[in-house]
């Protein structure tokens, strides 16, 4: 017998903007059998393999597969439609699971809209999850540009040098498979692979010198190395500009005040990234990972501290333990300690943050 055709999410474990449909999913309460996760690990470059660029040309996840409409039953054969960037696949999660969606689900569980009430919420949030999603505020760029001197490019070489060598060779490999037919492509995608494979080997020629001091380093090495640097400063100073952006959009201790909105998927799966990027961890509270995030970007960056630490746990239903009224933090130490206690973020980031 056959069944009613479901949609599949791909996605990979460590991608940050993965992570806000995964929290959608947590969010609205759809049953674990009503969506097909479907794992593509980037680290190995298999987002780059004709199969998925099917689905997605520009070979990101997260992606998400869904039937139309009009096939949504067991005894028509169904036709699918992919959805490719992270702001659509959060939208159609929303509203395809609530009490007059209409959509067969097998779960009970509340369908909170996650939608801005009001034309003015609306501005709000496709303000700050525009910001988050601009080149300013690139959580992946900043994966690669996370250091500027020697000892902090040693420490992410070790990290990096294995992932980039791989995408490096998945690349060779598909390009290498078309030159002897083993697989053919059209030329639109020999161009795509040879752009990306273009692009990792500028990151990667200056990553693989990375254990070695810049006065052992040839004239070119040394010069890759200083305009590096020169991107990363620049990147991280930028940071903080967008830290201040998202102060000034923030109601406290969501992005629209007490009510859980889609906004907050976005900026949940970014502030996450970026604070691992900074050397937090989940057990730290929300002033912690703002002070890490203040010193990484060096130069004297400072967070207002202007949201009551008491209203913030207040309308986040959280107890309000040893809060003082005088006490008061950051909006992004507040949306941080509100956030993580959500049971969607502790599954999430349930082996620790990415």
């Amino acid at each position: 017998m056959s069944s009613i055709p479901k949609a599949a999410l791909y996605y990979y474990k460590n991608s940050v903007w993965a992570s806000a449909p995964l929290l959608a999913l947590e969010e609205k309460g759809y049953g674990a059998d009503e969506v097909d996760l479907k794992e593509v690990d980037l680290s190995k470059g298999e987002n780059f393999a004709p199969a998925f660029l099917r689905l997605n040309p520009h070979a990101t996840v997260p992606t998400l597969v869904v039937p139309l409409h009009t096939t949504l039953g067991p005894d028509i054969e169904s036709r699918y439609k992919a959805i490719q960037d992270t702001k659509s696949i959060v939208d159609f999660l929303d509203k395809s699971r609530s009490p007059r969606s209409g959509t067969h689900t097998t779960s009970s569980a509340p369908a909170p809209a996650l939608a801005p009430a009001t034309i003015a919420f609306n501005a709000t949030s496709n303000k700050v999850i525009d910001l988050l999603h601009s080149e300013a505020a690139d959580p992946n760029a900043f994966v690669y540009f996370n250091a500027r001197d020697d000892a902090t490019l040693r420490e992410l070489s070790v990290e990096l040098l294995p992932i980039l060598n791989a995408k490096k060779d998945a690349l060779a490999a598909l390009i290498k498979n078309n030159e002897t037919a083993e697989v053919r492509v059209s030329d639109k995608t020999l161009k795509f692979w040879e752009m990306k494979k273009l692009a990792s080997d500028g990151i990667l020629a200056v990553i693989q010198h990375g254990e070695r001091p810049t006065d052992q380093l040839d004239e070119e090495a040394k010069a890759k190395r200083a305009e590096y640097f020169k991107v990363a400063n620049a990147a991280w100073t930028g940071l903080g500009d967008v830290l201040m952006q998202l102060h000034k959009e923030i109601i406290g201790p969501y992005v629209l005040g007490d009510q859980l909105s889609v906004a907050d998927l976005h900026l949940a799966a970014w502030i996450t990234r970026i604070a691992k990027l900074t050397g937090a961890v989940a057990a730290d509270d929300g002033n912690t990972v703002t002070k890490k995030l203040e010193a990484h970007i060096g130069d004297g960056f400072k967070l207002p501290d202007d949201f009551s630490v008491a209203e913030a746990r207040r309308r986040a239903g959280l107890p309000s333990g040893n809060a003082q009224p005088t006490d008061v933090q950051s909006r992004i130490a507040a949306f941080w300690d509100a956030i993580k206690e959500r049971p969607s973020w502790k599954k999430v980031y349930a082996d620790g943050l990415h």
